[in-house]
């Protein structure tokens, strides 16, 4: 997606409330994530992301997209990368989720305001509102499932 002013505030809105999501999936074995994406066992991924994501969205919330990769080589920690599709009330998102040893971070593709207003900010207003919509647990009541940075990524 090509980035705008706005995008930056939306990716730390998604990522913020996909923190809980991504520690549940950390929690799963790098190896058997590499090997579910290297042998494109998507039904299973989709799995893995619906019981993450269940345990703090609406169902249908959170949603394994249309592929993965990951990145392995001897010099470095694997990396998983799972596409995302999100849909809140009103919004559909379309990111690339990034599973390290220590890190997750989150990359918009693509955001789709159902009924977007021509005000930008009043249509991140929306997405953060909708977010929380969605949500099984208020944010205050997720301490302990990681830390935030600044640019979409999550500890």
């Amino acid at each position: 997606m090509k980035k705008c002013p706005h995008t930056v505030e939306r990716e730390k809105l998604v990522a913020e409330a996909l923190r809980p999501v991504a520690t549940e999936l950390r929690l799963i074995d790098a190896a058997d994530l590499v090997s579910l994406v290297r042998y494109e066992r998507w039904g299973n991924l989709s799995d893995l992301v619906s019981s993450a994501a269940e345990l703090y969205f609406l169902p249908g919330t959170v949603k394994f997209g249309i592929g993965g990769d990951y990145n392995l080589d001897w010099n470095r920690l694997p990396e998983i990368l799972l596409d995302l599709e999100i849909k809140p009330a009103g919004v559909t998102i379309y990111a690339k989720l990034s599973l390290t040893d220590e890190l997750a971070g989150l990359e918009i593709s693509h955001i789709a305001f159902h009924s977007p207003s021509l005000d930008a900010d009043e249509n991140t207003a929306f997405l953060a509102r909708s977010l929380l919509e969605a949500r099984f647990v208020v944010p205050s009541a997720m301490g302990g499932a990681g830390e935030m940075s600044h640019s979409g990524n999550l500890h």
